[in-house]
């Protein structure tokens, strides 16, 4: 079978993708993706998403779960997690209060929480330094279609964006996404299903279709 490039949309579409066997791409403009490109950026082991609490989603999600997978990653790295979630504006307690479940995961793995920031892009990476750690964006749109893609069986969720961040700009971010996505479904032999985290948001629809056309055009 060829391995095939899709687009789509919402958690709902992200969970579909996944149960198709796909790499799934999470494109979340403001601000999901473009916070964890730019840990990336900052240097970050790695990323994950997360459904917050009070997440009104038709698929299943599951916070507890990307808490365990987040956590032990940490732990077997020997590092500590960042934590990024909402409000923007608010203090720590006001973010964690909604991430009771994603902290549930985090508190049974036996990894520690070093710094809870907001979700700001580009921006958050300048709130503390990232290099090294584990960082968990528990965010309502991104972190939803993140959380719904790895509880339907993804073999692997990314995130991508077209926005700036911390050390890129122009088409690098897109392109540092595409090259993600493609290294890791040539290894996983599998197709990639770019999502945007909300089909509401045209930035999102628009850049996952930029993002989906550099995909098609290197894969």
């Amino acid at each position: 079978m060829i391995p095939t490039v899709t687009m789509t949309v919402n958690a709902s579409g992200a969970a579909a993708a996944a149960k198709n066997g796909q790499v799934v791409v999470i494109v979340d403009i403001i601000d999901m993706s473009t916070t964890c490109e730019s840990a990336i950026d900052a240097g970050v082991l790695a990323v994950y998403g997360s459904a917050p609490d009070n997440a009104n989603c038709p698929v299943k999600t599951n916070p507890k779960q990307i808490g365990l997978i987040a956590g032990k990653r940490a732990v077997e790295e020997r590092t500590d997690l960042v934590l990024v979630s909402e409000p923007r504006v608010g203090s720590d307690a006001e973010r964690m209060q909604n991430i009771t479940k994603l902290l549930d995961g985090i508190k049974e793995s036996g990894a520690k929480v070093g710094a809870v920031l907001p979700n700001l892009g580009a921006e958050t990476s300048k709130l503390a330094d990232l290099k090294g750690r584990v960082l968990v964006a528990a965010t309502g749109t991104g972190g939803v279609a993140y959380d719904a893609a790895v509880a339907a069986g993804a073999p692997a969720v990314l995130t991508a964006t077209v926005a700036r961040t911390l050390h890129k700009k122009g088409p690098d971010p897109a392109a540092a996404g595409a090259e993600r996505a493609i290294s890791l479904a040539k290894s996983l032999d599998c197709g990639i299903a770019v999502v945007a985290a909300s089909a509401n948001s045209l930035e999102d629809i628009l850049a996952a279709e930029y993002l989906t056309r550099i995909i098609v055009s290197k894969f």
